[in-house]
C-alpha cells in the first residue's frame, strides 16, 4: 500500500466516525504533538509569549494545551471535510452572515474572502465550497506529492475550486477575481519582505502582505472576513461571513490599511486565543539589526 491509499484510508475512516470517536482520537494527538514536536511547541510558547505577555507562564501553558487539542481536532475533521457525508458536513459547520455574500454576488460585486488563520481554517473553507458555484484560493504546494494529491482532491471536493499554486503569485487569483469569481485569501502568514511591510501584531512588528488592500483597491473588491470557532464540546465549527469591510482601503495608504486588518485580525483571536494557528513563525522575518525570535 502506498502512502496515498494508506492516507485516503486513514482520513476515510476520520471521516466516517461520530464525533465522540473523532474527539477521542483529537485528544490523544493533541497531548502527543507538543511532546514529540518540541519545535512547534517551542514556536507556540514564544508566539503566546509575545503576544500575550500580560498573562502568567501557567496560563499561557493552559492555553498551548488546548491549541493543540483544537489543532489536533481540525485536522482528524479533514478527513469529515473531504470524505465524510455531505449532511454530516453541514451539520457540523453552522454558517451565519451567507446573506452578504449573496448579496454581493447578486450585484456582481467582486469579493475577496478574507480568511485569517484560525484552526477551523478548513472546514470554513469546505462550507463555503458548498454554497459558491465557483470560488479560487492561494494554495502552498506539499512536499510530498502523494499528500499534495490528497490534499487537493479534498479542497475540489464540492462545485468548483480553483487551486492557485503561492509560487505563480497573486496574478492567477486576480485572473479568477476579474471574472467574477470570489477568493478565499489568507492574510496573516510570513512570507518574507517581498510585498510586504513590517505592521504591528499584538504589538510586535510582523511582516504583513499588502495584497488585499492592494487588490481591493485596484480592483474595486469588496473584502468581506470569515472567521471560525471551534466548540470542542459539540464538534461544531461555527463560522461567520462578516459585514463586507466598509470604506476599505479608503484614502488610507496600503500601510494603514493592512494594519487595520491586523487590529481586527487580534480583535477576533481575543475572546478565544487558543483558536488562532499559534504554529506558523508569525515573526520569523526580523527587522533589519534585530535578534531572531524562534
Amino acid at each position: 500500500m502506498n502512502l496515498l491509499s494508506l492516507l485516503r484510508r486513514v482520513f476515510s475512516h476520520f471521516g466516517h466516525l461520530s464525533y465522540p470517536q473523532r474527539h477521542r482520537w483529537a485528544r490523544a494527538l493533541g497531548w502527543l504533538a507538543p511532546r514529540l514536536m518540541r519545535s512547534r511547541a517551542h514556536i507556540v510558547r514564544t508566539n503566546l509569549q509575545l503576544c500575550f505577555p500580560e498573562l502568567s507562564e501557567q496560563e499561557r501553558n493552559r492555553l498551548l494545551h488546548r491549541h493543540f487539542l483544537l489543532l489536533a481536532q481540525s485536522v482528524v475533521d479533514r478527513g469529515l471535510c473531504w470524505f465524510g457525508p455531505k449532511e454530516a458536513i453541514l451539520a457540523a459547520t453552522p454558517i451565519r452572515g451567507l446573506e452578504h455574500l449573496d448579496a454581493l454576488l447578486a450585484n456582481r460585486q467582486r469579493i475577496i474572502l478574507l480568511a485569517p488563520h484560525f484552526v477551523g481554517l478548513d472546514a470554513s473553507a469546505t462550507r463555503l465550497t458548498l454554497h459558491l458555484k465557483e470560488s479560487a484560493t492561494l494554495y502552498t504546494r506539499q512536499s510530498n506529492p502523494q499528500v499534495d494529491e490528497l490534499v487537493q482532491e479534498g479542497r475540489k471536493r464540492f462545485n468548483t475550486v480553483h487551486l492557485v499554486s503561492r509560487h505563480d503569485g497573486v496574478r492567477g487569483l486576480i485572473r479568477h477575481l476579474r471574472n467574477g469569481i470570489p477568493v478565499y485569501y489568507l492574510p496573516d502568514m510570513d512570507f518574507g519582505l517581498t510585498g510586504a511591510a513590517f505592521i504591528p501584531f499584538f504589538g510586535t512588528p510582523a511582516a504583513t502582505l499588502l495584497a488585499t488592500a492592494q487588490i481591493a483597491k485596484s480592483w474595486h473588491a469588496s473584502v468581506v472576513p470569515v472567521t471560525s470557532q471551534l466548540d470542542p464540546d459539540s464538534g461544531q465549527y461555527h463560522i461567520t461571513v462578516h459585514e463586507p469591510l466598509a470604506d476599505f482601503p479608503g484614502q488610507a495608504t496600503l500601510e494603514e490599511a493592512t494594519a487595520r486588518l491586523n487590529g481586527l485580525i487580534e480583535s477576533w483571536i481575543r475572546p478565544d486565543p487558543a483558536q488562532y494557528y499559534w504554529v506558523h513563525r508569525r515573526f520569523k522575518t526580523r527587522p533589519e539589526g534585530e535578534p531572531r525570535i524562534y
